[in-house]
């Protein structure tokens, strides 16, 4: 079984999205403890980029404050290295492609294999252009999220059967960031993945509240939250773990009720 399988073998996941390196490493280390003793299921680590094109203002402030900063992809290994010994649920990058290709794709995924992350998500990947990074990431055992939008339509049924760990539904069209509603049609875009796949699949971009959560982990396996979670490191900056890991517990509280 895929680890990332294993954050969804325990009633709906909670999945939390943090940048690495905002305000800095060490936040960023206790952050992930304190979502992982909260119930987090998963975590996914953002490597900084300076051109994040998914991202709304929110998760683009994190990602210059955290490059400001100093971080590095080499310090993001060494820290997660650390978190290793630790932190046991499953976590995966999200980036964009040309860090991956910056750094080098095989050095990348085999250093990704050796420090325990789990797997990798790319928002500005095509899924015609994955075969690019899939060969090795198989190889080093890391597995390659696919995103399914509100405009992948026609092609929902070919992405969700070639997916592997699980599915990133993202809610809305646009960029990252909260919003007071969520009016797409994503019932019925579940509906078109359950038919392809046994694979789960989690709802992110948007969600703030614990309502929120609820009512998207009711309609699938999961919810993914950023952007909230950004606004309070922002907030409270080396003191905001303890309340990361409070806002989280609020979060999974609400979507166990399923």
């Amino acid at each position: 079984m895929s680890n990332i399988k294993r954050a969804f073998g325990n009633g709906k996941a909670f999945i939390a999205f943090i940048t690495c390196g905002d305000p800095d490493l060490e936040t960023t280390m206790e952050a992930v403890k304190e979502m992982e003793k909260a119930g987090a299921d998963l975590v996914e680590l953002g490597i900084p980029f300076s051109d994040p094109t998914a991202e709304g203002p929110v998760i683009q402030g994190a990602n210059l404050r955290a490059l400001n900063a100093g971080t590095t992809t080499d310090r993001i290994f060494g820290m997660v290295k650390e978190i290793r010994k630790e932190v046991t649920i499953p976590m995966v990058f999200m980036t964009y492609a040309n860090v991956v290709f910056s750094y080098g794709a095989e050095k990348f995924m085999k250093t990704c294999s050796d420090i325990g992350m789990d797997g990798l998500i790319l928002p500005d990947l095509p899924f015609e252009e994955k075969g690019e990074f899939l060969d090795i990431c198989h190889k080093y055992d890391i597995d390659l999220i696919s995103l399914i939008a509100p405009t992948s339509e026609n092609r929902i049924a070919m992405i969700a059967s070639q997916a592997e760990g699980f599915i990133y539904v993202v809610s809305s069209l646009g960029v990252t960031g909260t919003r007071s509603e969520i009016t797409t049609d994503l019932s019925s875009i579940v509906t078109a993945i359950r038919e392809n796949t046994d694979l789960p699949c989690a709802i992110g971009f948007g969600i703030s509240t614990p309502e929120q959560a609820k009512k998207m982990a009711d309609v699938s396996d999961g919810a993914i939250v950023g952007s909230a979670i950004i606004k309070i490191l922002e907030k409270y900056g080396k003191d905001a773990p303890k309340h990361v890991g409070e806002y989280v517990k609020s979060m999974k509280d609400a979507i166990r009720q399923l």
